[in-house]
């Protein structure tokens, strides 16, 4: 009773709220434990603090102990708070000690109790922190909260430590049956020999508390108090490790290192193990492997409460940059560039066979308009087919421009022969025969003109869902945006619809069953050229196939036979887009591919209703202030045209792993699009190329003379000048910037009536969106009339 009172005295106590405030409006440090009903306060250092406040003296250092389960304050420490000190000094929190290390806490009393003097005289500033660990758990919500949202879309739950950026960390303890047997410099030249990091290694000797603590999930053990013996019997060490970038899957890893906890079972089943090695019996067994990520953060709050995990390094940057090979050079040298650029390591992501219009040149190039090369680069580039490239590594843009070499051909061959502009350079011009975007930004532009976003639907198979998630990492890290997901067993009506061109193959009715044996997980994919990409990715119908031709492919790694071969992609632009509305309903899509939120289209809706208000807004070309965001919304729906310039290679490729795909695309070029999609190689063909433009480059979408539907055609020349690419070395003069080159007179009037055709219903749609409340239903009926007559051809188009 006595010694109860002692301590009481020692220690205020605080229970409530408003002792807590009035605690902090006092002056001095005050060492405050904080503890819950279920494990009370922590004496074990009560003699500890009573003589050195007793050494000290100092009417400054107050003892207090704060009950976490009523005050209100401490709510974020109720279930984080045994054992753990807080240091206040003028009602701010100024340092944190966790455990019940009495040397370190009477050590940061004394150094906090310095500085508390030299802040009070003026001589300091005191400096309030946070507590690290209870950031960290606010931190966590936060993500936790985040991941919740991406899970929806699909994406794969990254660890704790990646949330942060942090590498991933596991503690191990050294034990002391090992460490008095001399074996810490084998067992740490073992666990580096793996490549293993070590990021800290302290030898440490536990108190009875400590262990206590630390093993509290084996107190119920009947060993338990013999096992708290052996831990204090003497000194152990306690490591950090981690491995690689990111230090992924560094807990499984270490576990499967260190073998089972049994040593004998370690000897049996793991013999190679640090355990088997090191160990002697039961819970002698050398080593100690925290079991999970929540785990391995505990305890290195446990002993290392300050230290800062290492930043990831993460996986590489992949970037991507649009390369051309011109006309001249394609004509000549296309295999031998090709081939340059395999051997520097860069991936062809995209590949597109493009005849550019001039308008559609003089576009791309509008910055140089006003340099005296303009007329030749326009006219080398309308020459012949462009090959258009989307390549992919970690330094792409700097990479790819140093293969290039200097932008001015003489210049080249004089400071870098052996570069591609030097090596592939004509005699009888000054214009270089390649591009190479300039920057991220620039890339992304210049892409976006010749591989506008698109989205394709993609769907994992019964017999490869199992492996759903490392399909989708491939997905993430081929550069596509998982727009949409939904996982459920197909009917046998979508079923069909995927496979609708194999109807009446004779494997076609195993192909439905199989599709609705189980669940499917099917996503909407978001990227440029997607519908070409996924089926590039996949790989061949046949696994065995695959696995001869493209053996990253998925279906090379998951497939098993042309049945099950884990994977489907849309064959065409129009099967995707009928996929997806049959399966997602009408989706609408942002500029990066994402699906936009209701919220998001109303806003939209009202930004262009306003802009009609405004008068020509949407009759004559985009302000050069939003190009960006125009161009990519339209390419959702104007992707048809995306099928037309793919190259030739391409398209044989894709019949030739789907039969029915031949039918599929013939189909609807017989509907809509015959000359396009019958002779894909007549990229000679304006229309042909129109379509890059057409979600980006609306100039070169021109010669509706030549196609049966004019809105199509014309609908681009209404957002033109999307792009604001700015390719600042295609020539051997320094590039200045200029306007946009507009359309020849004799196109301009040859598109008028198709564009005023096309935006008669765009603006009658958005005005009657304003007008029913206004006008009543009557004149709302009359003009819904009016626009499905005027829609008519469009949707022709």
């Amino acid at each position: 009773m006595a010694r109860r009172k002692q301590e009481a005295q020692l220690q205020q106590e605080i229970e409530t709220q408003e002792e807590w405030e009035d605690m902090l409006s006092k002056e001095g440090l005050y060492v405050v434990d904080i503890y819950q009903e279920w494990s009370g306060p922590c004496t074990c250092l009560i003699a500890n603090l009573r003589r050195l406040k007793n050494e000290l003296g100092d009417e400054l250092l107050h003892f207090a102990v704060a009950k976490a389960d009523t005050i209100d304050a401490l709510e974020k420490y109720r279930g984080h708070c045994e054992p753990c000190f807080l240091f206040y000094a003028g009602g701010v929190l100024v340092a944190v000690v966790r455990g019940a290390n009495s040397p370190k806490i009477l050590r940061t009393i004394t150094e906090q109790l310095q500085h508390e003097h030299k802040v009070i005289d003026g001589g300091a500033e005191r400096k309030e922190i946070k507590d690290p660990y209870i950031a960290q758990m606010e931190s966590q919500e936060k993500l936790d909260e985040e991941e919740e949202e991406k899970e929806e879309e699909g994406a794969r739950p990254q660890s704790r430590f990646a949330k942060e950026g942090k590498k991933e960390i596991t503690v191990c303890l050294i034990k002391p049956d090992a460490v008095a047997a001399g074996k810490v410099p084998e067992i740490v030249a073992d666990i580096e020999a793996h490549g293993i990091e070590i990021l800290k290694n302290e030898e440490r000797h536990l108190t009875e508390d400590e262990v206590r603590q630390f093993y509290s999930h084996l107190q119920d053990e009947s060993f338990f108090d013999d096992f708290v013996k052996f831990m204090t019997s003497g000194t152990s060490h306690v490591l950090v490790l981690t491995k690689g970038r990111t230090g992924e899957n560094i807990i499984s890893e270490f576990r499967d290192l260190i073998g089972p906890t049994d040593v004998e079972e370690a000897k049996e089943a793991q013999p190679e193990s640090l355990r088997a090695k090191y160990g002697e019996k039961a819970f002698m067994n050398a080593l100690h492997g925290s079991s999970s990520e929540e785990t391995a953060m505990r305890e290195l709050a446990f002993f290392f409460p300050d230290y800062v995990v290492p930043e990831s390094e993460g996986k590489p940057k992949v970037q991507r940059t649009l390369a051309l090979i011109r006309p001249d050079a394609f004509k000549n040298h296309k295999d031998e560039i090709l081939a340059n650029i395999n051997e520097a390591g860069f991936k062809v992501a995209m590949q597109k066979e493009v005849q550019l219009t001039k308008e559609m040149a003089e576009d791309f190039y509008r910055e140089h308009k006003d340099q005296d090369y303009f007329e030749e680069l326009v006219l080398r580039m309308t020459s012949g087919p462009v090959l258009a490239l989307g390549l992919a590594r970690e330094d792409a843009i700097s990479g790819w421009r140093h293969m290039l070499g200097p932008t001015e051909v003489e210049k080249a061959k004089a400071e870098a022969p052996d570069s591609l502009r030097a090596k592939f350079a004509l005699d009888d011009t000054k214009i270089n025969m390649l591009h190479g975007s300039d920057s991220e930004e620039t890339a992304k532009k210049e892409l976006e003109f010749f591989f506008p976003m698109q989205q394709t639907v993609a769907v994992i198979k019964p017999d490869a869902v199992g492996t759903k998630d490392e399909i989708i990492d491939r997905i993430h890290e081929s550069g596509f945006k998982i727009a949409a997901t939904k996982e459920q067993q197909l009917t046998r009506e979508l079923a069909e619809e995927f496979y609708a061109d194999h109807k009446g193959k004779d494997y076609y009715e195993d192909l439905v069953e199989h599709m609705t044996s189980g669940p499917t997980y099917v996503m909407v994919l978001s990227r440029e050229d997607a519908v070409q990409g996924w089926r590039e990715i996949i790989g061949p119908t046949d696994p065995e196939k695959a696995k001869e031709e493209n053996p990253d492919s998925l279906r090379a790694a998951y497939g098993k036979n042309i049945l099950m071969n884990a994977v489907h992609g849309s064959s065409t632009v129009e099967h995707a887009e009928t996929s997806l509305k049959k399966i997602f309903g009408e989706l609408k899509f942002g500029p990066d591919g994402s699906v936009l939120a209701d919220e998001a289209m109303e806003t939209e809706k009202r930004e262009g209703e306003e802009g009609i208000e405004e008068g020509e807004r949407e009759t004559e070309q985009i302000p050069s202030e939003e190009p960006t965001e125009k161009s990519q919304e339209e390419p959702v729906t104007t992707s048809k045209p995306d099928v037309e310039q793919t190259a030739p290679e391409y398209r044989e490729e894709e019949k030739k792993e789907e039969e029915p795909p031949k039918e599929d695309a013939v189909k609807p070029e017989e509907e809509s699009k015959p000359t396009e999609e019958e002779k894909p190689a007549e990229e000679s063909k304006p229309a042909e190329e129109e379509k890059p433009a057409e979600e980006s480059k609306p100039a070169e979408e021109e010669k509706p003379a030549e196609e049966s539907k004019p809105e199509e055609e014309s609908k681009p020349a209404e957002e033109s000048k999307p792009e604001e690419s700015k390719p600042a070395d295609e020539a051997p003069k320094e590039e200045q910037k200029s306007e946009s080159p507009k359309p020849d007179e004799e196109q301009k009037g040859e598109e008028a009536k198709p564009e005023e055709s096309e935006q008669k219903p765009e603006q009658t749609e958005k005005t009657e969106e304003q007008k029913p409340a206004e006008e009543g239903e009557k004149k709302e009926e009359e003009k819904t009339e009016e626009e499905k007559k005027e829609e008519t051809p469009a949707e022709q188009g």
